[in-house]
């Protein structure tokens, strides 16, 4: 649409004049048009309108209905040009199709919005090497990164974070930033609800190798083990999907364990599914438990037990991060580990 084709709710068109100049160029209003329109500085538009809140409500509004007369769509790439600054914050993900990410990114995106950023997303597909590919191709446009659930070593990341300020998500790199779950408190609660059920014989079913938080999970795990007195076994590494806890279940059976805790719901899923194949009753004769507490893990049958993490806060709290590192104002009054809760369902129960 032309600027010339725009009308204001009042009925108000832009100067015949001003019209005719952005015809002139192509049709596309820029910056100063908007800012000629509100009788304000250029400066003033690109606060009114990549930084809400910073500028008088009256400012504001004369900016906001000057830039709907034109039919003006802020550019951050433009604006990128003359303050090296793209209005962006790149987010990579493992797998995009994981319900984790769902509320990761939720959270991500509502942070970026509220400071007038884009939230740019790419995925690594479980691979390091896609990993270190997408981040080359993203890290020349985007302000910052924030990096969930990666791949890379800790050298790279460290690497990494020299060039663009960077938050990891489920990670902890030397002096890189990063969110973290409270996960002693998550493992202990399992543990201990496992053993109050009489089981003596756990599995932890681990995630991929190159994953951090699945080797701190089996590190907790055995601490645990240790203070309740109970067995505990590896079985690892593993891919963290459904059909990853579907090809474990064989193993499962194979250790003689009464209790299965799963890198993450998804596998726990996984596993049970193959158990209903083969006919192994759950809760009856194995106790299947995840991590997590993604969307469905309730509606399954038996509905799974598992332990639920802040999601979508931890994609808020990482983007904070980031934007603070870039100098924004950010309230960040909860710098701790975020909290986890044991959610009981039905696919726990005591040992046969």
């Amino acid at each position: 649409m032309h600027a010339d084709d725009t009308i204001t709710r009042s009925g108000e068109a832009p100067p015949p004049e001003l019209v005719a100049r952005i015809r002139r160029r192509g049709g596309a209003a820029t910056i100063y048009d908007v800012a000629e329109l509100a009788g304000v500085n250029p400066s003033t538009v690109s606060r009114a309108l990549s930084k809400p809140g910073r500028i008088s409500e009256k400012t504001g509004a004369k900016i906001r209905d000057a830039a709907e007369r034109l039919d003006f769509r802020f550019n951050p790439m433009a604006r990128a040009l003359p303050t090296g600054r793209s209005q962006t914050i790149g987010l990579l993900v493992a797998d995009i199709t994981n319900p984790v990410v769902f509320g990761i990114v939720r959270g991500a995106e509502h942070a970026a919005a509220r400071a007038g950023y884009t939230l740019v997303i790419a995925e690594s597909q479980e691979s390091g090497q896609a990993e270190e590919q997408a981040i080359s191709r993203m890290l020349p446009s985007v302000d910052g990164l924030v990096l969930a659930t990666t791949r890379l070593a800790d050298e790279k990341i460290g690497a990494l974070a020299q060039r663009k300020p960077m938050v990891l998500i489920n990670r902890r790199v030397g002096a890189v930033e990063e969110v973290l779950p409270d996960l002693e408190s998550g493992v202990n609660a399992m543990m201990d609800h496992l053993v109050e059920l009489r089981h003596t014989s756990i599995v932890y079913l681990a995630g991929p190798e190159t994953s951090w938080i699945s080797r701190r999970r089996w590190e907790s795990l055995l601490d645990a083990a240790e203070r309740l007195e109970c067995g505990m076994v590896e079985i690892g590494p593993n891919i963290p999907t459904i059909e990853g806890g579907r090809a474990a279940l064989r193993r499962v059976l194979a250790a003689r364990a009464t209790a299965v805790i799963a890198f993450n719901d998804l596998m726990a899923i996984g596993l049970m599914q193959a158990a209903a194949s083969a006919g192994v009753d759950v809760p009856g004769a194995l106790s299947v438990a995840g991590f997590d507490d993604i969307f469905g893990s309730e509606l399954i049958v038996p509905p799974l037990t598992t332990v639920q993490a802040q999601l979508e806060r931890a994609g808020e709290r990482a983007v904070e991060k980031v934007l603070s590192q870039l100098g924004n104002d950010v309230d960040e009054n909860d710098d701790g580990p975020l909290p986890t809760r044991l959610i009981v369902r039905g696919s726990t129960g005591p040992r046969a």
